[in-house]
């Protein structure tokens, strides 16, 4: 299904929906989703390839952490 099909089938949803109450919830996730939308910047090549060049520093200094250490490490926060 491509985007546009998508908004259509989402639109004529909303459009049956009879709480008001989800229809706020919708309306305070749309704004934070725009908000947040702003907010995002894509890299430049040059930052980019320097986060690379420092995770690949980190990997070889051993500077990791496994991904079932930091799930068991999650479950504490």
């Amino acid at each position: 299904m491509n985007i546009e099909s998508r908004k259509i089938e989402f639109v004529q949803a909303f459009m049956n929906l009879q709480s008001e109450e989800l229809i706020s919830q919708f309306e305070k996730l749309l704004k934070k989703a725009k908000q947040s939308e702003k907010e995002l910047n894509p890299f430049t090549i040059e930052e980019l390839n320097y986060r690379i060049d420092v995770s690949l520093e980190d990997s070889k200094n051993d500077k990791v952490t496994e991904s079932n250490e930091l799930l068991s490490e999650i479950k504490h926060w």
